[in-house]
């Protein structure tokens, strides 16, 4: 069991049953480990009839093989479950420190089930759980849950993951909060912890994980570290956080604004050096992370908070350029609002944004928003509707529900800038043509970490896996591969658990997982593994009703900019599916994946299951 603590907790709230279970050696070997082993366990437990906000929805935590170790950014863990918010697979992960800790309390992972008679958080430490009452801790925000729960343990070690006020109203994007500031942000995680009425998990433990050879795994370490502190992303990230990108990628025409409709914005005022230079107090790291690219900052001089956590790239698009927003402080305070009230910033932003967009269009008015003025740049009204989000309070409450449902209320679902329910991120299309393939095909919607092309044509390359740089506007069979071969690589990510902002050369990879688990890997073995766990994700959502018709971009980012660094640029989607769909072998007319590729994956029980379910 070299890599893992081969157990997983199950718990079942409905009685409060709880059991330890062996973790499943020949899952582990097919998946790895994160959201892909988490995808198998989940697999036979998420049917059609599954409501996403019933009992019946599982939720699983997982960890990987490479969280805990010495292994540089792999301090993450994932929350999976049907998403409340886009009603097919839910996967969401974070970093910190929690990860590593549920890894030294003795378990892999934790899968729950059933809904809790009041509210409840788990408590684990050292191979030992137990359900304690939380009935005292609604209605506090995810920083007074971390705290209280560790003053009432008595443990100030302890790591905690939680809910906020959002996640007890089951806002449809509701995230998990936990070291603070960090977010399990996408796709509705917390609002499934909020139907359960599991309010938090907290986990303390003093093991170790054990590895298959210590010494030749302490050298891969090195060498992966020496790649990443050499690595200038690494610098700039240290230097000026995620946000340190945001006036190259505008000047690219990737970063958005004006709901994806502007084409410039002067977001220097919101940039990292900007903040760096005005309310940075320090930078903050994940376990054993050598980038540090979190942020501290102070915004005491207007809102009275001297530490509040980032805000990060994401955030500065979402909830500045994406509402003409240059104004970091208020930003700052968004973000602040967010991780309190647990909320996914992306999709508050984008949400927020809609609606910016729609009153500008006067598709909405006063009388749709309860008296509320909404005008490009206005961040105080911003400010305000996070609040009435997270407590479904008027406007609000339909807010609450994510942008698609927001533009069905109104009749003008085309308008919403998601893909399968899940808000587009920060990374336009039209500046990374092979973004929108990700987009497009992405098995939890559109996400800018299963594939981040923007990332790859602008250098950052993995020759030894075939994934290699290449022209950002081009709509062809090449860029197609490169982006599934990304996606793969990144699904493989998701299992280990390592940070995307970590990128050491493949075979390095390669060895620190070989040494940790003691699994004989070849280079060429590695994309193989996260293309399984991809393919299954897949069949979970063909399964949930998933067709080849939801595999395209929203109508606003198929309209090309008129100025900018993408100027006139919009992806040939016909073309680039095409290939992608023969890459991939999946089929053009239902989007399912061929039997005869699943066989070659080791899914054949589920290609059988997948052609019964046709018949």
């Amino acid at each position: 069991m070299s890599g893992y603590m081969g157990k997983l907790l199950r718990v079942d709230l409905s009685n409060g049953h709880i059991a330890d279970e062996s973790l499943n050696l020949n899952w582990a070997r097919q998946f790895v480990g994160g959201s892909g082993l988490a995808a198998r366990y989940l697999y036979d437990l998420i049917t059609p009839q599954t409501d996403p906000l019933g009992a019946e929805n599982p939720l699983m935590f997982m960890t990987g093989p490479l969280v805990g170790t010495a292994a540089p950014s792999c301090g993450r863990y994932v929350v999976c479950a049907r998403s409340p918010l886009t009603g097919i697979w839910g996967e969401s992960n974070s970093g910190g420190y929690w990860g590593p800790e549920l890894k030294f309390a003795g378990y892999d992972g934790i899968l729950l089930t059933g809904r809790a008679a009041h509210p409840v958080y788990l408590w684990i430490k050292d191979g030992l759980a137990e359900l304690r009452d939380a009935s005292h801790l609604q209605g506090q925000d995810s920083y007074q849950t971390q705290e209280s729960i560790r003053q009432e343990l008595g443990e100030p070690q302890a790591r905690v993951a939680c809910i906020g006020p959002a996640g007890e109203n089951l806002v449809k994007y509701a995230a998990v909060m936990n070291d603070a500031g960090r977010a399990a942000g996408r796709t509705g995680m917390g609002a499934v912890m909020g139907s359960k009425n599991l309010k938090a998990i907290a986990v303390r433990g003093t093991g170790k994980v054990p590895l298959a050879d210590e010494q030749a795994f302490r050298d891969y370490v090195q060498q992966a570290r020496e790649a990443i502190k050499e690595d200038l992303t690494t610098e700039i990230l240290r230097l000026m956080g995620t946000a340190g990108s945001a006036e190259m990628l505008m000047m690219l025409g990737d970063m958005p604004s004006r709901y994806f409709t502007g084409a410039e914005m002067n977001v220097t005022p919101i940039g990292g050096a900007t903040m760096a230079e005005t309310i940075l107090v320090k930078n903050v790291a994940c376990y054993r992370c050598p980038i540090a690219c979190g942020r501290l900052t102070d915004i005491s001089e207007r809102y009275g908070l001297s530490r509040v956590d980032g805000p990060e790239y994401e955030t500065i698009a979402a909830c500045g350029s994406l509402l003409l927003v240059d104004d970091l402080p208020a930003i700052a305070y968004i973000n602040h609002l967010g991780n309190r009230y647990g909320l996914d910033t992306i999709t508050g932003g984008v949400t927020i944004a809609l609606a910016y967009y729609l009153y500008e269009q006067g598709l909405i008015t006063t009388r749709d928003t309860g008296g509320l003025e909404l005008h490009w740049g206005d961040a105080e009204t911003a400010i305000r509707l996070m609040e009435m989000i997270a407590y479904r309070y008027g406007f609000g409450d339909l807010l609450a529900e994510g942008s698609r449902a927001v533009a069905r209320h109104f009749g003008v679902e085309e308008l919403a800038v998601q893909v399968k329910g899940l808000e587009v991120p920060m990374h336009d299309p039209r500046a990374f043509f092979g973004m929108a393939v990700n987009y497009a095909t992405g098995p939890r919607g559109a996400c800018h970490n299963q594939g981040d092309m923007y990332l790859v044509d602008q250098g950052l390359q993995q020759e030894e896996l075939g994934i290699v740089m290449g022209d950002r506007f081009e709509s062809s069979a090449e860029k197609a591969r490169i982006t599934a071969r990304q996606q793969d690589w990144r699904t493989l990510y998701n299992a280990l658990i390592m940070c995307v902002f970590a990128n050491p050369p493949a075979s390095v990879t390669r060895g620190m997982l070989s040494a940790a688990t003691g699994w004989d890997l070849a280079l060429e073995d590695l994309l193989p593994l996260g293309e399984r766990a991809f393919n299954l994700k897949r069949i979970i959502n063909v399964r949930l009703g998933l067709s080849a018709a939801d595999d395209r971009l929203p109508q606003l980012l198929l309209q090309p900019l008129p100025g900018g660094g993408a100027e006139g640029r919009v992806p040939d989607m016909d073309r680039l599916m095409d290939e992608y769909y023969a890459w991939r072998g999946w089929d053009p007319l239902t989007g399912r994946p061929a039997r005869e590729r699943l066989a070659a994956l080791g899914l054949e029980d589920m290609a059988r299951e997948l052609a019964t379910s046709n018949q």
